[in-house]
């Protein structure tokens, strides 16, 4: 079995946001779509619903940017 970053996606209230993707991010993002959905049992109808869950999976895991947060907010 495939160990994806994600996991199955929380339905929230979502704030809308339009980007543009380029065409070989999008392939992408439906492949992973497809994969996930394999891997979770749940199908992923709308693969641009994976985009804000891999945002915050990367803003969670980027130690850069929890540091200069920390360091922004003044704490230590």
């Amino acid at each position: 079995m495939t160990k994806l970053k994600l996991g199955a996606i929380v339905d929230d209230k979502p704030i809308k946001v339009t980007v543009e993707l380029p065409a070989p991010v999008h392939r992408d993002l439906v492949a992973y779509a497809e994969i996930l959905a394999r891997e979770t049992g749940q199908p992923v109808t709308d693969p641009a619903k994976l985009i804000a869950p891999m945002v915050q999976r990367f803003i969670a895991t980027d130690r850069g940017f929890a540091r200069a947060r920390r360091a922004h907010s003044g704490l230590s």
